[in-house]
């Protein structure tokens, strides 16, 4: 290796290899610059950012346990210390995976997606609709306090605002109308 002191209290290391380091005069800041032509900084606040040169991604860990990851399409996931997971993707929508199997995922019209550890989801929409599913239904409840629920075996129950209630057979039969 070849160890150079600049004039003004900087140091450049260089390795066989090519690989570069350089130390800030105030030792605070170091910048690693590979062979590969990835990049590493340790900043004085003690974030490291790591630039995979390949991948075009950045990897900037914070000293409290925080990890984002900056990926050539604009994608921005942040890695929580209790095992959160944050996703923005280039259109703007934004996953939110818990540590505890939850998810949601927050579209750019206003729509959001909860779904549960047991995989029941709930759908929320602009408009003021809700949707669920569950492995045993899937039910619809509109604005004006229509819902309607498809069951596994097919059939299917509509319940009216009014109070009417039409029920379909497995076939699409209608069976009673009240």
């Amino acid at each position: 290796k070849v160890e150079e002191v600049l004039t003004d209290g900087r140091r450049i290391i260089t390795f066989r290899n090519g690989t570069k380091k350089e130390i800030s005069a105030d030792k605070r800041m170091t910048t690693i610059s590979f062979f590969n032509g990835d990049v590493k900084k340790i900043m004085p606040d003690q974030r490291v950012i790591y630039y995979y040169a390949d991948a075009q991604t950045t990897h900037t860990a914070y000293p409290d346990g925080l990890e984002v990851l900056q990926f050539p399409n604009n994608q921005i996931e942040k890695h929580y210390p209790d095992g959160t997971q944050e996703i923005v993707f280039p259109d703007h929508t934004v996953k939110c995976l818990y540590s505890d199997g939850f998810k949601e995922t927050f579209f750019p019209d206003g729509t959001v997606v909860k779904v549960e550890k047991n995989g029941d989801k709930i759908v929320v929409f602009s408009n003021g609709q809700k949707e669920v599913h569950t492995a045993r239904f899937k039910r619809r409840e509109y604005p004006d306090g229509t819902v309607k629920t498809v069951y596994c075996n097919g059939r299917e129950a509509t319940k009216y605002s009014t109070g009417r209630v039409r029920i379909k057979d497995e076939e699409g039969n209608i069976i009673p109308d009240k």
